[in-house]
């Protein structure tokens, strides 16, 4: 299991076994207190998350990689996130003495800043070892802090398009100083905003026939951090990993951690092209920790945001399969760590009056009441699948089925960058019986960017109707969508290569790329038959015409399936699975593949042309409140459409955690 793996891990059973057993323990810490009766209440254990922002230099002539920091300037560091763990002592005088460590990730690599070069310079990761030292105005409390600092730098050697082809570490180790203030919202929660100078010594190294032969690194930083830490009182829990929630309806917290391990045997594999996937069985991991943060902001106005850290690969480097194993993993896969600020939106609910409902307190979600006729805008970052194409029994890799063509409608080319996320404006309309909701989105600059661009931009409207049948509900949704980004055309690409046989048709495919539409629909139901037991189904299309922009290499499947609950066998927290897709491709679109083009995720050189067929099966165990541990498999047959590779057998575990 890997660094933020395994840190998110530890974070959340910190703080499930720190959680007191009666809520009327907690301290009103907005009625004003007198310092008798806050004396203590910066005394303890706690642990947290941070994310900022920073800056600095690695050296001169270093050729330091500029990382992405969404809202500011790409720097050496960009955007920031980690943990961090400590504990204060406070004295009856009110001033607090502290330790605290953390370690920090950066933000992942902005190409267009950065460059082309013979060599790049990056961090890995820094982490400090702090003193701290502060007076507590009642919750106020100001700070300073200093001690050691380390830090890992990397130096990657380059090919002609800026890809590393190979790389050499080392550690720095040095000091930090710097100064916070830290506020207590309730007993249990606090947040802080903290500068940090960091300083570490130069390492030096040899880089051959590469100019400068011998390269000295000497990082330099400037953080800001903002930080939000949990204490942890006495007590165990060991059932839960949920801590003791916000005192106000007006913010809430949560998070998760998903580990998943996949790994497949050797398989029948006569050639490989580009983008196979390995015919000599491969295993790899995907992890990632993510923070849900959200405020009230007004009545029916709420933001949220979400940081997360992403690490891994999806076996064969997230290549090779059409409909892919493993919804976690990423276009953009690393091997440490990258902190991205995923979703960042506003919402505004309307509401029309008449029956309200409840909303129960969870992810991006404030607990309270809203009226059941409502419009809704939303605003800002976020996955297309937070709000279109949901289904309650396949549709998050993280609890549910893992593979592409069983969670989403995989014939519909979302727009997205390559973690799977865009910039949008959605606005719905709901119903007691029915919902209607629109939405206008950036896609990538051209297929595979991390890029987006409003240029011309994708859209896509959904009807949502609700029934039952025998008192059982069931939902169906029906979504017609339309793409317009610079691809390039099959039939085209084709016609030039058979008039200029040497030329190469990724080339020519590349070169004849302008805006061109995409277009299609999907149908999404599903059916639950008793309060265990659901059924679901997903059919989608599109024209199969221009490239693929920002999903995968379908133009058409069909998948369906069952989840049941296992209170039957006195385990009603457990789930089982069993689902099946069929994936196909337009004939240009094969006869592009057949001709050596490469798609997004696949292309073997050559193609025997026959559907992709999957099957996936899942057991999740409940282990304890909040987390789960699944065993999965699948079976792929015709993988990436190709009938002379194949078939292939994938076994998955993945461990879930969430507060």
């Amino acid at each position: 299991m890997h660094r933020n793996a395994v840190l998110g891990a530890v974070l959340l059973l910190a703080i499930s076994e720190g959680l007191p057993a009666m809520a009327t323990d907690r301290l009103d810490l907005q009625s004003g207190e007198t310092a008798a009766a806050t004396y203590g209440r910066w005394q303890g254990l706690y642990v947290g998350g941070h994310f900022g922002y920073g800056g600095g230099n690695l050296g001169t002539s270093t050729n330091a990689i500029m990382n992405e920091a969404e809202f500011f300037p790409s720097t050496v560091t960009g955007f920031i996130g980690g943990y961090q763990v400590g504990y204060n002592f406070q004295l009856p005088n009110n001033v607090v003495l502290g330790f605290e460590g953390d370690v920090t990730f950066v933000g992942p690599r902005d190409r267009k800043a950065t460059g082309l070069a013979p060599f790049n310079t990056t961090l890995d990761y820094f982490a400090t070892a702090r003193a701290r030292l502060g007076y507590a105005f009642g919750n106020l409390l100001p700070y300073v802090t200093g001690g050691a600092a380390w830090s890992q730098s990397k130096v990657g050697i380059n090919d002609s398009e800026g890809n590393a082809i190979a790389a050499k570490s080392a550690a720095h180790f040095g000091w930090v100083a710097g100064a916070g203030v830290e506020y207590a919202i309730d007993r249990h929660w606090s947040t802080n905003i903290e500068y940090n100078y960091i300083d570490v010594a130069t390492q030096s190294y040899n880089l051959g026939n590469i100019a400068p032969g011998i390269l000295p690194v000497d990082p330099r930083l400037h953080i800001v951090k903002l930080g939000l830490s949990y204490k942890l009182d006495g007590g165990a829990s060991t059932t839960s990993f949920a801590p003791i929630p916000p005192e106000s309806n007006d913010w809430n917290i949560h998070g998760q951690t998903t580990f998943i391990q996949q790994g497949y045997p050797g398989f029948r594999s006569p050639y490989e092209g580009t983008k196979s996937l390995p015919g000599g069985g491969l295993g790899r991991e995907t992890s990632t920790v993510t923070s849900f943060l959200g405020w009230r902001l007004w009545e029916g106005g709420e933001f949220y945001f979400n940081p997360e850290l992403a690490q891994g690969f999806g076996i064969g480097g997230t290549l090779g399969l059409a409909g892919f194993s493993n919804g976690e993993a990423e276009k953009a896969g690393t091997p440490f760590p990258k902190v991205r600020a995923q979703r960042y939106f506003f919402r505004q609910a309307f509401g029309l009056r008449g029956d309200q409902e409840d909303v129960e307190d969870g992810p991006n979600q404030l607990a309270g009441k809203r009226d059941v006729d409502r419009m809704t805008l939303t605003v800002g970052r976020f996955a297309v699948g937070d709000i279109f194409d949901a289904n309650s029994y396949a549709h998050d890799p993280r609890t549910d089925f893992m593979n592409w063509a069983l969670w989403a409608s995989a014939a519909y080319d979302y727009p997205a960058d390559l973690p799977g996320f865009t910039r949008g404006v959605v606005v719905e309309l709901n119903r007691k019986d029915w919902a209607l909701r629109g939405g206008l989105f950036q896609v990538p600059e051209e297929p595979n960017s991390d890029v987006l661009v409003f240029k011309t931009g994708g859209a896509v409207i959904e009807f949502e109707q609700r029934y039952q049948i025998l008192d059982q509900p069931g939902k169906l949704r029906l979504g017609v969508f339309a793409n317009r980004g610079q691809t390039g055309n099959y039939r085209q690409a084709l016609a030039i290569t058979s008039a200029d046989p040497p030329l190469d048709i990724n080339d020519v495919m590349q070169a004849i790329r302008r805006q061109r539409p995409k277009y299609g629909f999907y149908a999404n139901a599903e059916q639950a038959i008793n309060k265990d037991v659901g059924v679901f189904a997903r059919a989608s299309w599109n024209d199969g015409q221009n490239e693929i922009l920002s999903f995968t290499d379908i133009d058409r499947s069909l998948s369906s399936g069952v989840s049941i609950k296992g209170s039957s066998w006195n385990r009603p927290n457990d789930s089982i699975g069993l689902g099946a897709a069929i994936n196909g491709l337009s004939g240009a679109h094969r006869d592009f593949l057949a001709a050596g083009g490469l798609g997004l995720l696949i292309g073997d050189g050559a193609l025997n042309y026959k559907p992709e067929e999957i099957i996936e099966s899942y057991y999740a165990y409940n282990i304890a409140k909040g987390a789960a541990l699944t065993f999965d498999y699948q079976f792929i047959n015709n993988p990436a459409y190709n009938a002379d590779r194949g078939p292939v057998h994938i076994f998955s575990g993945r461990f879930q955690a969430e507060f």
